[in-house]
């Protein structure tokens, strides 16, 4: 959520910045200036009208000591609670409205940020080799499939479309890769989170998902009460929530989480041909990088994310490229964002396996999370996040730029401690 402070003295530099992410925001923002001219007027006269009440109050036992009629005082002070009463409401209807439209607004861009979509987006810099093969190499639909490593039509089976099962030497690839992140987190002082796979709506609120994006997640019907619940999309939905509705101490920051989970997302639309077996599902598995941390450690955040998640693309082995988003590419909760895109043979180009995104205090002022200084000042906190990675695109770069002449694929030096083999042949 923005800040309603900044909008009203900075109403056409808001309108401008959110222009550039694709946003034309002059209605809501003239709207939001107008519910909150009409809330203050409310107050104004709410705190008059209960100051009349006191001051009614106080005539009745003087009145009574005189022996007066106070049938015309109780007949006023009815009027005037009515009145109060009315305004309470009136009050609370303005800001139900003034809070959805600023839940509507999407996030600032920083000004440094190109205007448009992907056809501005920056690539920063590039990282290995494009792997060269002297002979036909395999998709890693067909190279998956003829090693045993994922069972497509199985999935298919039990799920429908969308979904896979990893079997023998595939699924202990998967878990060794998630091991490695881990491992790596874990090593750089990360406190490791496993939270809930099903959330209460207010988390999609506060990481910015909700109410915009609702549509797009499973939920979930509780058959006990009416309170909506839905899978978590990623691990940010429910890390971004940790703190909601906490005054921290500035000793806290920064806290550095990192948390294991599958994700689940509708993925509503076709696929396109290049997009077949795992590049694209509605489950995955992901480990997420995420920070709270005071306004000043901000950017020097981002830049640890995005270079650990470098680095651990780069410990696989991969050519792969760093790219700065344009403003209408990033997501409506972040402020920026950078990819690391790596590159998949049978795709002729790159695809995202991690995005490291700074929020700045977007998702702490919608989850109200603030740190409390040591000099007294209370501020909101700032929160970002970055894949660490997701491997649903990982393992078919891996088995498509690893693979030999006779279909088997090589095992990144980093991951051998844990499969115990240099080769995977047949499954094995």
């Amino acid at each position: 959520m923005l800040d309603i402070k900044y909008i009203k003295e900075n109403p056409e530099e808001v309108i401008a910045r959110l222009a550039v992410k694709g946003k034309d925001a002059r209605e809501d923002i003239e709207r939001i200036l107008a519910l909150d001219a009409q809330r203050r007027a409310l107050i104004v006269e709410g705190e008059t009208l209960k100051a009349e009440q006191n001051k009614t109050n106080k005539l009745i036992p003087q009145m009574k000591r005189e022996g007066k009629d106070t049938a015309p005082i109780f007949a006023q002070l009815k009027a005037l609670g009515d009145r109060a009463k009315a305004l309470g409401d009136q009050l609370k209807e303005v800001e139900v409205q003034l809070t959805g439209v600023m839940l509507g607004l999407p996030n600032l861009p920083d000004p440094d940020l190109k205007a448009g979509g992907k056809e501005n987006n920056e690539p920063l810099r590039y990282w290995g080799e494009k792997r060269v093969f002297d002979f036909e190499p395999k998709n890693h639909v067909d190279l998956c499939t003829s090693l045993g490593l994922i069972d497509y039509d199985r999935g298919t089976k039990l799920s429908g479309s969308g979904f896979w099962i990893y079997r023998g030497m595939g699924a202990r690839l998967e878990w060794a890769l998630l091991n490695y992140f881990i491992d790596t987190h874990l090593a750089d002082g990360y406190e490791l989170i496993l939270p809930p796979h099903m959330l209460e709506y207010e988390c999609g609120v506060t990481a910015g998902q909700f109410p915009k994006f609702a549509d797009e997640v499973y939920k979930i019907e509780n058959p006990t009460d009416n309170r909506m619940r839905y899978m978590l999309p990623t691990a940010e939905a429910a890390l971004a929530s940790l703190y909601r509705n906490e005054l921290l101490t500035e000793a806290d920051f920064p806290k550095k989480l990192v948390s294991y989970t599958p994700c689940f997302r509708r993925e509503a639309g076709s696929y396109r041909s290049d997009e077949r077996g795992m590049v694209r599902g509605h489950q995955f598995n992901k480990v997420e990088m995420f920070q709270y941390t005071l306004p000043e450690q901000s950017d020097a955040a981002f830049e640890e994310l995005v270079t650990k998640a470098e680095a651990l693309v780069g410990g696989l082995g991969f050519h792969f490229r760093t790219v700065k988003l344009a403003a209408e590419d990033c997501s409506a909760s972040m402020a920026r964002t950078y990819d690391i895109e790596i590159n998949i043979p049978s795709m002729n180009g790159y695809k995202e396996v991690s995005s490291v995104s700074n929020a700045r205090d977007y998702q702490a002022r919608r989850g109200n999370i603030r740190v409390k200084r040591e000099n007294g000042k209370t501020e909101f906190v700032h929160t970002l996040n970055g894949s660490g990675l997701a491997t649903s695109r990982i393992l078919p770069a891996l088995v498509e730029q690893n693979q030999t002449a006779d279909g088997s694929v090589i095992v990144p030096e980093v991951l051998r401690k844990y499969l115990g083999v240099d080769v995977i042949k047949n499954g094995k």
